[in-house]
């Protein structure tokens, strides 16, 4: 039911208001003057503020202001006899949802209302999102090797500077390619991924670059490629270990000139991009055997970022456990578990190869196949084989 505060001091609006809101099915309190409604706001959390103008004491524009310094997210609705363009203006900048005139409209007011916990609940679950995206995002982890690549991103992440993310598969070289978008200057750009590995070589240059209609059998009409679509932002090539040397050419032309053609196309089009790669190959070892060109790597190792295996900081895996346990909950709707200490040491024992991912899916594993708290039998039968 939601909660609503009229702050009025003409105590026939409280009562007619109260009447026709309680009749609507709000839960609704009263204050008699703005002194008296700022300390409800304070005690209660409350989902619509209905707020006289004219009142003594504290005006209803003073108590928009305190209440919005307080932090509180309600939606207050400003009521007055005395109404004109540049109070509700005033209002509305002060952070007030809507402005009505004495006596209220009750269609207008209902009408009003209803749209005011509309947006209460998007700003609700935007909150939400956004605390689940930054958990999703977020690097885990306090030993030595970790916090040099989150003190590494810190440094770098500001600049223009090309990076090359170093790191076996699973490692988590992707969420430090999001965080250095997400703390660089571009952020309000996307951040474009292309995995170099999972398309076949004679499509990766129609990806990177795009193509014209005509181009080739089955380019049937025209199509943007990967660097057009991250202008002004920021181009991830994951496994870039993985890429053809025609496109190796083809990106290292890019970079130096910041202009591209699109495949069977001779118009130039002009790009400001910042390029992020990552690999699990052994870069130096690749040249050598001539399957990457030294120039092109040289081009995008500006920074080399080394994000270490799993077996590498094993005193993390208390940490990373914890925040699967807890997520993997809240994606099943269920309440997070517990792992005792030496189920926690025998996880330590266990030769992760292949990283961050292989712990996931272990302690999915744990949580659907274990009781409600995680034992080292549980890690023994489950996670040791």
């Amino acid at each position: 039911m939601p909660k609503v505060l009229i702050i009025d001091d003409e105590k026939a609006i409280r009562y007619s208001l109260r009447e026709i809101l309680e009749y609507e099915k709000y839960e609704v309190e009263e204050a008699k003057d703005g002194e008296e409604g700022l300390e409800k706001l304070k005690q209660n959390d409350y989902d619509i503020v209905l707020c006289d103008i004219k009142m003594p004491k504290m005006d209803g524009i003073e108590v928009l202001e305190k209440a919005m310094e307080l932090g509180k997210e309600v939606q207050f609705i400003m009521i007055s006899a005395h109404g004109n363009i540049e109070t509700a203006v005033e209002a509305t900048k002060k952070g007030a949802f809507d402005f009505i005139q004495k006596p209220p409209d009750l269609n207008r007011l209902l009408v009003t209302m209803r749209n005011a916990l509309d947006k209460s609940s998007l700003v609700a679950e935007t909150k939400v999102l956004r605390k689940k995206v930054s958990r999703t995002f977020d690097i885990v982890g306090e030993s030595a090797a970790i916090q040099q690549v989150k003190e590494t991103i810190d440094k770098v992440a500001p600049t223009e500077a090309r990076v090359m993310i170093m790191g076996p598969n699973g490692s988590g070289k992707e969420l430090v390619a999001k965080w250095l978008h997400a703390k660089s200057n571009r952020n309000q750009a996307p951040l474009v991924e292309v995995n170099c590995a999972a398309i076949p070589s004679e499509l990766i240059e129609s990806e990177l670059f795009g193509h014209e209609k005509g181009s080739f059998t089955s380019a049937v009409k025209q199509r943007i490629g990967k660097f057009e679509l991250a202008n002004n932002g920021t181009l991830f090539l994951d496994e870039i270990g993985d890429m053809s040397l025609s496109a190796q050419a083809k990106v290292l032309r890019a970079l130096q000139e910041h202009k591209i053609a699109r495949v069977g196309g001779d118009k130039e089009i002009k790009i400001n991009v910042r390029v992020i790669a990552a690999t699990n190959k052994n870069i130096p070892e690749e040249i050598k055997q001539g399957r990457f060109r030294e120039d092109l790597y040289h081009r995008l190792s500006v920074i080399v970022i080394r994000v270490p295996s799993l077996n590498e900081r094993k005193e993390d895996i208390p940490l990373l456990v914890d925040k699967f346990l807890e997520d993997i909950a809240e994606e099943y709707g269920e309440a997070k578990k517990t792992i005792s200490a030496e189920a926690l040491e025998k996880l330590k024992e266990i030769d992760w190869t292949g990283n961050i991912r292989q712990l996931r899916n272990v302690v999915e594993r744990l949580i659907i196949m274990s009781g409600t708290d995680i034992t080292e039998q549980d890690v023994l039968k489950y996670a040791m084989h």
